[in-house]
């Protein structure tokens, strides 16, 4: 296994938070964990450090206050890219992606791939126990962004990664502005109009069987006033070149 490290984001998954962590220790033992919690005040933090104890392969960082899902990862991403990991993967901390599918996609990165994204939306990739709506919402957000941003990636919002570090590094984090859901579209379109490769490996995406989603439509809604204003940005920058 590579020089890899999976961060994991937490804001009151006390219930979940054991359970990924040891499914992700199993399935990519030599990998680190990192858990980024947003001082959740379930306990989520605290149930990580106990883990953390007991296996000097985890690390729990702590940070102040919830800000969102993009400050979360970037932290993360900070923290991981000053300790020298080669490959950075992050996934979600209610169980919906399957820590088995790390293998494949680490291997994808080691071929040369700079973002491999673990896709619903390519043949052979599903969603299970999701509602018409949820469904309605991920495939037109996703072909919305694609068309706006003029991106060849399927499942542009998905949550469940792998960086290549050094990608990473160079791209640079600071110029990353979101803060919400739509962060993961920012990080993917930035990657793939820079000239980085980008792979999709097909996944089973599971909905949580417990604990609360953090989706609502707020972040619907800041999504896509995000990717209209950048699919404008970019339709303007290349008419004046």
């Amino acid at each position: 296994m590579p020089n890899v490290v999976v961060v994991v984001p937490t804001y009151n998954e006390i219930e979940n938070i054991s359970a990924i962590v040891g499914r992700l220790r199993q399935a990519v033992p030599r990998a680190h964990v990192l858990v980024v919690d947003d001082s959740s005040p379930d306990g989520t933090g605290e149930r990580a450090e106990e883990l953390a104890a007991a296996d000097p392969g985890i690390t729990v960082l702590h940070r102040a206050k919830k800000e969102g899902l993009g400050k979360a990862y970037l932290a993360g991403f900070a923290l991981a890219l000053e300790r020298g990991y080669d490959y950075i993967a992050e996934i979600d901390a209610d169980g919906s992606h399957d820590p088995s599918d790390l293998p494949a996609m680490i291997a994808l990165a080691k071929a040369g791939n700079d973002l491999v994204i673990g896709s619903r939306w390519v043949p052979g990739g599903s969603v299970k126990n999701w509602p018409w709506f949820r469904h309605t919402i991920s495939q037109t957000g996703n072909a919305y962004a694609r068309t706006v941003l003029h991106s060849d990636i399927r499942d542009i919002t998905a949550g469940f990664r792998v960086f290549r570090a050094s990608a990473l590094r160079e791209l640079g984090l600071d110029g990353v502005s979101s803060q919400g859901y739509c962060f993961q579209v920012e990080m993917a379109w930035n990657l793939e109009r820079a000239g980085y490769r980008v792979a999709e490996h097909p996944i089973t995406f599971v909905e949580r069987s417990t604990g609360r989603s953090k989706m609502h439509a707020g972040i619907v809604a800041e999504a896509l006033l995000r990717v209209t204003g950048w699919g404008i940005a970019a339709t303007l920058n290349a008419a004046r070149r």
